[in-house]
């Protein structure tokens, strides 16, 4: 494996109720992260090819853990996004090398289909910096009861010269979702919107 890991935490979110009524099944959503070494901290460099590598690595690493830690088959998984937070020395562009190039392919393996794009966040911040990981249908972006997101952050990291990325899934989308659009029945997956 390309990249250098520190430590890596899997968060699960699961609301049981909402405002005083109960969700059943309860919703659950996963996010996986790995604070990792930066290669190209403190420097320009023209060649980001490494980070896309690291990418690539993590999508299927990440995307994995996220499915075992909800406990279900690949192909039940709904919902899907990616994170990034550069720490000191780094810029906005390694994040962006991480996230796109390649780690969408494994992710999408890791939870099966995944049609739509893979909605992502980049930021840059130090030790604690939290990260809204967003969400959206993998397979229909049009699904409007998964947009939502999931909040993570990890106390000490990222530091100077690392890299915090994360990945969340989910197994369904929000409780009591009621602002139309196309439902999860509707949708064919087929070009990814509808």
């Amino acid at each position: 494996m390309k990249a250098q890991i520190r430590k890596t935490s899997v968060i699960v979110e699961e609301t049981r109720q909402d405002l005083g009524r109960a969700v059943d099944p309860p919703t659950r959503k996963a996010a996986a992260l790995a604070v990792i070494a930066n290669p190209f901290v403190g420097r320009y460099e023209d060649d980001l090819g490494e980070l896309m590598d690291i990418g690539a690595e993590l999508g299927d690493m990440l995307g994995r853990m996220c499915v075992e830690a909800l406990g279900i088959e690949p192909g039940e998984a709904e919902s899907y996004g990616k994170a990034a937070v550069v720490g000191e020395g780094g810029e906005w562009e390694h994040a962006a090398a991480i996230l796109h190039p390649k780690l969408g392919a494994p992710l999408r393996k890791a939870v099966e289909k995944g049609a739509a794009l893979v909605p992502s966040v980049k930021k840059l911040g130090g030790p604690g910096t939290a990260i809204d990981i967003p969400l959206g249908h993998k397979d229909a972006a049009y699904v409007r009861s998964h947009f939502d997101g999931i909040e993570v952050r990890m106390p000490d990291a990222p530091r100077a010269g690392e890299i915090l990325v994360a990945v969340s899934v989910t197994d369904s989308g929000r409780p009591f979702p009621r602002v139309g659009g196309l439902t999860t029945s509707e949708a064919k997956g087929e070009d990814g919107l509808r």
